[in-house]
């Protein structure tokens, strides 16, 4: 079996209603949209993961961007309480699927928000966004679960774009890598590579030197490829359209860098 495991959710019938933050709505081809996911996850498949799919959560229409609902390090998850109230109905799925898994599970309570789409890990350094979504009381929940076992967490603003997440992630060196004009505070991370597009700075690390990346971004492709990486892109169009990236559509566990 292999041991690269990945949570997906099937985007539900009310996608097109999902929320919208810091763009203007537009619409959205469900049908299209259930195609790219389709695509995305045969991506994963062909690079070794072992998908496990989550519950539908058809009344929650952001319920596909399972990765916001948990953050999972060494084995632990902790459950997110998501800073939008519609989205909190999408959590108990995703409990049930990390508990069979064999995660430890724990929570984030009242007064806390947190989105997992805040959280970028670094070996064994926790970024966490801090903005819209996530709030303090969020970031000190996370801190108590994950500093015990080793992580270093690191608070960092988010304002430009919903998540973290949406602006920020990281090669499989450590390289911090975004679009610079979404970046609040590209020195709080110790290697920053700025990126010529919005899109190219999401990346899911498939293993080994292969990145998962949205079509979107052609020319941070070619860049990647520059310093010896191998880019797998995929159009993930519909999803765009909700300010939803390549690393939102699944969450991914047993990896170093996430």
């Amino acid at each position: 079996m292999p041991s690269k495991k990945a949570l997906i959710r099937r985007p539900g019938p009310r996608l097109a209603e999902g929320l919208v933050t810091h763009l203007e709505r537009t619409p959205v081809d469900v049908g299209l949209a259930l195609r790219q996911w389709e695509t995305y996850v045969a991506a994963l498949d062909a690079h070794g993961w072992q998908t496990f799919e989550v519950e539908p959560a058809d009344e929650c229409p952001d319920a596909v961007f399972v990765e916001d609902a948990v953050v999972v390090f060494r084995n632990v998850a902790l459950i997110a309480r998501p800073g939008a109230l519609p989205r909190r109905g999408e959590t108990p799925g995703v409990e049930e699927a990390v508990a069979r898994l064999g995660c430890s599970v724990n929570w984030v309570w009242e007064p806390g928000t947190l989105d997992g789409g805040d959280v970028l890990k670094v070996g064994d350094t926790i970024y966490v966004g801090r903005g819209g979504r996530t709030n303090a009381e969020g970031v000190r929940q996370l801190r108590a679960v994950f500093e015990p076992l080793g992580a270093r967490v690191v608070a960092v603003p988010v304002s430009r774009v919903l998540h973290l997440k949406s602006a920020v992630t990281a090669l499989p060196d450590g390289t911090v890598v975004g679009y610079g004009p979404l970046v609040d505070s590209p020195a709080l991370f110790p290697r920053f590579l700025p990126v010529p597009e919005e899109a190219g700075g999401h990346v899911v690390l498939l293993g080994g030197s292969r990145l998962l990346m949205s079509a979107a971004a052609p020319k941070s492709a070619e860049l990647f490829a520059d310093l010896g990486y191998d880019p797998i892109q995929v159009d993930i169009s519909e999803f765009e359209k909700l300010e939803g990236c390549v690393t939102c559509l699944s969450v991914r566990l047993r990896e170093l860098h996430d």
